[in-house]
């Protein structure tokens, strides 16, 4: 079976564990330090790199779930327009693309994202940029990832 990684940080790595153990197409979830480079966000554009960020490996099936449907899940129950540790962070270069494209929409919205049961992701819309939130996820490229058991 062909899977896909994807990593987050979260102030809480027990509720982040709990939003994705139970969605179908996630397959593995594992906790570990994060490394990344190019990392920037909306406050933050300047990019920068982090070393031994806590965070979890979310090892999905891309043809049970795609990166959109992860990050909602993600920004519906941690706020991304609040300062608490959000990130985002991806391995290969192909995933680039749709995660900006996802920040940036996320980034221009007024209301935080709720999804509904079919997959939709409903928010209310900002056609004037002054009135968009800041949006304090970090995103960056993965550098390395150190799975928890490896640690020890």
């Amino acid at each position: 079976m062909y899977t896909k990684k994807i990593y987050f940080t979260a102030e809480n790595f027990d509720r982040l564990k709990n939003i994705f153990e139970n969605i179908r197409g996630v397959e593995k979830i594992s906790a570990g330090k994060i490394s990344a480079e190019n990392v920037s966000s909306q406050v933050e554009p300047e990019p920068q790199e982090f070393e031994n960020i806590f965070g979890a490996e979310i090892e999905f099936n891309p043809k049970k779930i795609d990166i959109s449907t992860l990050l909602d899940n993600l920004f519906e129950n941690f706020s991304p327009y609040k300062e608490n540790n959000l990130g985002v962070y991806y391995f290969s270069r192909e995933d680039e693309p749709q995660i900006e494209l996802h920040m940036n929409f996320v980034a221009t919205r007024g209301k935080q994202m709720v999804s509904s049961c079919a997959n939709l992701t409903i928010n209310d819309p900002n056609s004037n940029p002054n009135l968009a939130r800041k949006c304090y996820v970090k995103v960056g490229k993965l550098k390395n990832f150190i799975a928890e058991e490896k640690l020890s």
